[in-house]
């Protein structure tokens, strides 16, 4: 039964992808390109040399972020769909206090980290506080403080840190951006993300708040008679979750951006949640979701110049990604495919005794 769950979790997203890809070559085939070609252009454009490994690890840094904030919430039986809102309002703060505090060098770098994460989680914890004292629906909340955190920066690139007569903040000091790795576009702000990604990784899996966290995800009612604090959780979860955002907006300002302008971070909170569906709530598995998605986005544009193939046959594939992901995690769920997996391994154990 163990082993039959494990096959499940790691078949689903591989299939997923195959089955995507496959249907991508026939649209590029279509398209009158050669199928072969086109995906060798695509890898060669996301990882053929260390300039590129290093665009795709810089395009993929921002959706691990999101991707753990929204895989530790759902852990927790919630959903956090403000990740774009969150990974925004640290952005901002991380700016104000970048451009405006005067501090410079490596406790610039620290102080606009932590008050870029402060500014998440606190962010988060708005939905939070009205689930568990109002009962309101945390997705709906969630998602209207996206457009509130969005028009509060346009706010804030249009008028109180604009420079000069365009609409955009001035940049980050050189001193308080964050090092390039090797000289690639990727900076550290990608090994910041990894090292989130395990610290999750470990509290979830190899802690016993992790583990009374994940019960509650499981089944809240069981949990709270069982005497864990739900509530608790349910607050820890969402200013967690946003703490991480809230993390990753920081560091794409100090590492990537280096100011705020009109359409920063827009749609890293979907896309992140999408990472999380598909490596299935698991935060290692979502680091790898998300540099898969940055390769497909990186290399889209080498394939095109190669091919002639439009970029959006990359999307297309990433979209049916998430489609064949989503409908084969509702499928397992069904009795009868649970029952034959079943019967399939009990076959198995049986014939190697």
């Amino acid at each position: 039964m163990k082993n039959s769950n494990k096959l499940i979790c790691v078949l689903v997203p591989v299939v997923s992808v195959l089955l995507a890809f496959a249907i991508g070559c026939a649209v590029m085939a279509f398209l009158g390109a050669n199928p072969l070609t086109a995906l060798q252009s695509l890898w060669t454009g996301a990882f053929g040399n260390l300039r590129n490994v290093g665009t795709t690890l810089s395009r993929a840094t921002p959706l691990i972020f999101t991707g753990l904030c929204a895989c530790f919430a759902y852990r927790c039986g919630v959903f956090n769909l403000g990740g774009e809102g969150q990974f925004i309002i640290g952005s901002v703060v991380c700016c104000y206090v970048a451009t405006q505090s005067g501090i410079e060098g490596l406790p610039a770098i620290i102080l606009c980290l932590i008050a870029g994460a402060v500014a998440g989680g606190l962010w988060a914890l708005i939905p939070g506080l009205l689930k568990v004292y109002r009962g309101q629906n945390e997705m709906i909340i969630s998602i209207m403080l996206n457009y509130v955190a969005t028009l509060f920066m346009g706010v804030v690139y249009t008028n109180w840190l604009r420079e000069g007569s365009v609409p955009q903040t001035m940049s980050v000091p050189d001193a308080t951006k964050l090092s390039r790795l090797f000289g690639l576009r990727a900076t550290t702000a990608f090994v910041i993300a990894i090292a989130a990604g395990l610290l999750v990784y470990y509290f979830l899996f190899y802690t016993s708040k992790g583990f009374q966290l994940r019960a509650v995800g499981l089944n809240m009612t069981a949990a709270e008679f069982n005497g864990f604090a739900v509530k608790r959780y349910i607050l820890f979860s969402f200013v967690v979750s946003g703490v991480i955002a809230g993390l990753g907006g920081s560091a794409e300002l100090l590492g990537t951006q280096y100011r705020l302008i009109n359409g920063f971070a827009s749609g890293y909170g979907f896309d992140g949640v999408a990472m999380a569906l598909i490596a299935q709530l698991h935060p290692l598995a979502t680091i790898l979701v998300a540099i898969f998605f940055a390769a497909l986005r990186v290399g889209s544009t080498t394939m095109q110049a190669a091919t002639g193939v439009p970029t959006s046959v990359s999307d297309i594939i990433q979209a049916l990604v998430i489609v064949f992901t989503v409908a084969g995690l509702a499928m397992v769920k069904l009795p009868q495919f649970k029952a034959a997996i079943d019967r399939l391994f009990t076959r198995k154990e049986a014939a190697a005794s």
